[in-house]
Order: C-alpha cells, then sequence, then structure tokens
C-alpha cells in the first residue's frame, strides 16, 4: 500500500476557455491548506487556461502536485509580496480568515487579480449579526434574530422563545459557532460559554439568538460577479459528526451533489426571492462583490430561508461542486475577479444568471476524520492508501503532514476526503465508501450514510391518489 497514491483516476477534460478570455496563460496562487484548497488545485492544473500553479501555504500531499510557499494566508503583506515575487496573474482565496482581513483588497490595490469578496463583502460571513441586519433590511427571507452583548440580555431573550432555538456566536468559528439548542438549559449553557467562557475567543463576544427554522438544509453556491452569477447544483452537507445527523456539529462529514430537495420551484424561488435581491441589495449598499456566494437555505413549508452567507466555497461541498463542473472553473473565476463574467451575453451592469455547462450524474464526499474529531484530534498517525485509484474516484488531503521517516500522517480533524463520481447517485455513494474502505490510519472514522436521505427518499413509494 502507498501513502502517496493521491491522483484523481480518471478525471474528466475540461470545456476549452475562449481565447479572449486571457491574452496568455495565467500564473495561478492558490491560497489555504485544506481539502477546498486541494480540489481547486486540481481543477486548475487541469484548466487549458493554467501556466504555472502555487498554494501557500499548501500542505504534505499539496507538494507532489504544485509548489508550496509555507506563509500565512491572512498576512495580507506576505500574500502580495509572494503574488508579486510569482507574477502571480489570480490568486484564488480559499479560506474565509484571509478575506475578512482584507487580503483581496492589497491583492487588487497591488494590481493582482484577486477571487474572493473584499472585506466589506466578507463581512456577510465574518459577521452573522450583520448579515441578519442586511436580511431583515432587504426583506429577504431567513428566521428572527436579535443579537447580544451581556448574559443577562441572552438569557431574557431566551426565556421569550420556542424550542428548539439556535445560538450563535457572531464571528468566524471554523464552521462550529452555532448550537440548536433543545432545552433552555442547553441554550443557556451555548449562551454562557460564548459570552462569558469565551469558547470561540472573540467570535463569541458577541452572540445572536434566532428562531428555529423546521425544513431540511441544503447548500446554493454561486459565482458571482457583481449582479452576475453562475448557480452551481445544489448540494447538502453532513454537519454532525455520527449517522443519523447525531454528535457535536464538525466542519462537514461529508456531502453530495446535487441535492433534490432543491426542486426546480425550489430554485426558482431561492432566485426571485434571495440570490438576485441579495445581489442587488449588495450592489445598492456599494459593495463590489465579486467571488463565491455561499447561501445556506432551509426548505421550509413557507418556502426556502436563508440560514447564513459564507463567501467562499463551501468545504466540503467544493469537493462534489468541481467534478460536476464541465466548464473551466478557472475561467469563470478569472472572469469574476476582473469583472466580465457574462459580459459577451448581455449589457454591461445588467444583473443575471450566467449559464455553464455540468456533467450529468452526482459527486460524492466522504470525510475520514482523525481520532478524537471534533473534539481534539489525534495527530501523527501514519495513513495507507490504496496504490491504485478506482475509476472515477480521487483522494482529498487536508489535515495531512509528513513525519521524519517521510510518512504521510494525520495532522488535523479532517484529514482525508473520499471522492467519487457517478452516473447515479447510489453509484457515486458506492465508490466513495469502497474507496474509503481502502484507506486506513488509525482512530480513523467517517459517517456511513452520507446521502442516506436522499436515497431513501428516491427509494420511497409514491403516495397513494
Amino acid at each position: 500500500m502507498s501513502s502517496d497514491s493521491l491522483a484523481t483516476a480518471a478525471s474528466p477534460a475540461l470545456s476549452p476557455a475562449p481565447a479572449a478570455v486571457a491574452p496568455r496563460k495565467l500564473n495561478i496562487l492558490i491560497l489555504g491548506s485544506g481539502g477546498r484548497e486541494h480540489a481547486l488545485l486540481r481543477a486548475a492544473l487541469k484548466s487549458p487556461l493554467a501556466g504555472s500553479v502555487a498554494v501557500a501555504p499548501g500542505n504534505a500531499a499539496f507538494e507532489r502536485e504544485a509548489p508550496c510557499h509555507p506563509l500565512d494566508a491572512a498576512d495580507a503583506p506576505a500574500v502580495v509580496a509572494l503574488a508579486k515575487k510569482l507574477a502571480a496573474d489570480l490568486v484564488v482565496v480559499g479560506p474565509e480568515a484571509p478575506l475578512a482581513a482584507g487580503v483581496v483588497d492589497a491583492l487588487e490595490d497591488a494590481g493582482i487579480a484577486a477571487y474572493g469578496p473584499r472585506a466589506a463583502g466578507s463581512r456577510l460571513e465574518a459577521s452573522k449579526v450583520f448579515t441578519k441586519e442586511f436580511l431583515a433590511r432587504n426583506n429577504i427571507p431567513t428566521a428572527l434574530g436579535r443579537s447580544h452583548t451581556d448574559l443577562a440580555s441572552a438569557l431574557a431573550d431566551l426565556r421569550t422563545r420556542s424550542l428548539p432555538v439556535v445560538v450563535k456566536a457572531d464571528g468566524l468559528a471554523a464552521g462550529k459557532g452555532v448550537v440548536v439548542a433543545h432545552t433552555l438549559a442547553e441554550a443557556e449553557q451555548a449562551a454562557a460559554d460564548m459570552l462569558e467562557k469565551r469558547v470561540f475567543g472573540d467570535s463569541g463576544a458577541r452572540v445572536l439568538i434566532e428562531d428555529f427554522l423546521d425544513g431540511e438544509e441544503a447548500s446554493i453556491m454561486l459565482m458571482v460577479c457583481r449582479r452576475r452569477y453562475v448557480m452551481l447544483p445544489a448540494s447538502q452537507d453532513h454537519k454532525r459528526v455520527g449517522d443519523g445527523d447525531t454528535g457535536p456539529n464538525t466542519g462537514g462529514m461529508g456531502a453530495y451533489a446535487p441535492a433534490d430537495v432543491v426542486t426546480p420551484e425550489v430554485r426558482r424561488r431561492v432566485v426571485e426571492e434571495i440570490v438576485e435581491p441579495t445581489l442587488a441589495a449588495l450592489e445598492r449598499e456599494g459593495i463590489d462583490y465579486r467571488g463565491t456566494l455561499y447561501v445556506g437555505i432551509m426548505v421550509t413549508a413557507g418556502g426556502p430561508k436563508v440560514v447564513e452567507f459564507n463567501v467562499r466555497f463551501g468545504d466540503p461541498e467544493c469537493e462534489v461542486l468541481l467534478p460536476l463542473l464541465a466548464d473551466d472553473p478557472v475561467r469563470l473565476m478569472w472572469e469574476c475577479a476582473t469583472g466580465s463574467l457574462g459580459s459577451g451575453e448581455r449589457e454591461a451592469g445588467c444583473g443575471g444568471e450566467v449559464p455553464v455547462k455540468f456533467r450529468d450524474g452526482s459527486a460524492v464526499i466522504i470525510t475520514l476524520a482523525a481520532g478524537g474529531y471534533p473534539g481534539t484530534p489525534r495527530k501523527g498517525d501514519v495513513i495507507s492508501l490504496p496504490a491504485a485509484l478506482p475509476a472515477e474516484t480521487q483522494v482529498i488531503a487536508a489535515g495531512v503532514a509528513r513525519d521524519a521517516a517521510g510518512n504521510l500522517v494525520t495532522a488535523g480533524g479532517r484529514v482525508l476526503g473520499a471522492v467519487a463520481f457517478g452516473a447515479t447517485l447510489r453509484e457515486a455513494v458506492d465508490r466513495a465508501y469502497a474507496l474509503a474502505a481502502q484507506i486506513h490510519f488509525d482512530g480513523m472514522h467517517y459517517r456511513r450514510d452520507i446521502a442516506a436521505r436522499q436515497l431513501n427518499r428516491r427509494r420511497a413509494p409514491a403516495p397513494l391518489p
């Protein structure tokens, strides 16, 4: 068994980019070190537009595919200096922290194109309170909520609400700053943990308490250029660590796409009631939004409502969406970054959806997590991978490093992703789990029910007339 078999098996070719998109090959720098960034790296390496491709900081697995440069991706001056050194034409910012820190602002001010919103737009993820207020003043459907900076007012608010109730840390918390409380005691403990114990540091100095939305959650990923956008297939993430959505929240234990819960009618309402009003409101408020807008929605009996906004590709959703995209994602990111997305199809200043091509079929990722995750993960366990990968599969590397002997070892909570594509969802799921079964490291655990909700829904008999 090999510890370095991370290449993609049978990856599809990407559609060629029009010559007018860029006068020459693009030097690309990708910021980040997780599974999302590995997927972006793979996409860039396949792009007919790519010249050189580098990553910062990357991880031990990335080094076999592209040059990696150690730096803090949220250190704007260091990122600009590296981009200039590499003569980067396009910087793709993967995680949220550099976006909130204004890395895109610094790059654009230096004349370097960057895919991702500037700091003003990044507040949609960096502050849940900002987003709640933005949604309210623009009449975009969401749950009712109120913010608090002291525990007494938060507890008083909680006692007026029906259960379950949602308690959120205002700032960035790596996807873990949300508690859905089913008892008042649980809700009060969550508020106390955030406001007094500061379990999320300054991110929990202000909390948002909001009504629980009853329904089924889905992720809508948009590649945005002001009011023009590409809408990727709906996906569904699995946040809780255990089967049947049990246990604590994680950064994501798996995902699949497309997600049937977003029916054509739900999609229409998402576009008309959420996506286009949001982009129009950003423009009205003077925010030049270019990059990914992740819309977390709840499909309720009253229609789709916004659960949250993120300002970058979801992780692990990115790893299943890029394999479904037949058009070149590098071309789309370049056009978003340079303000030219869809410019050949509609007048400048006009908004609306820009059509792209997708593969028929489904994609699935199974997150392989370290022992102890989502608490304190074990580190240093040697990873064993199959010598060859099955067709239409790939291994995505996230929390990995190398030990003194050169072995690939665990170095984070979400270690690897077993990704598969299939003509059907069942085929993709079976391939992903077959791949996961060929991977081993001590303490490895993963959910056994990724996409089960959709598979069960498809198996259910049609209701009687």
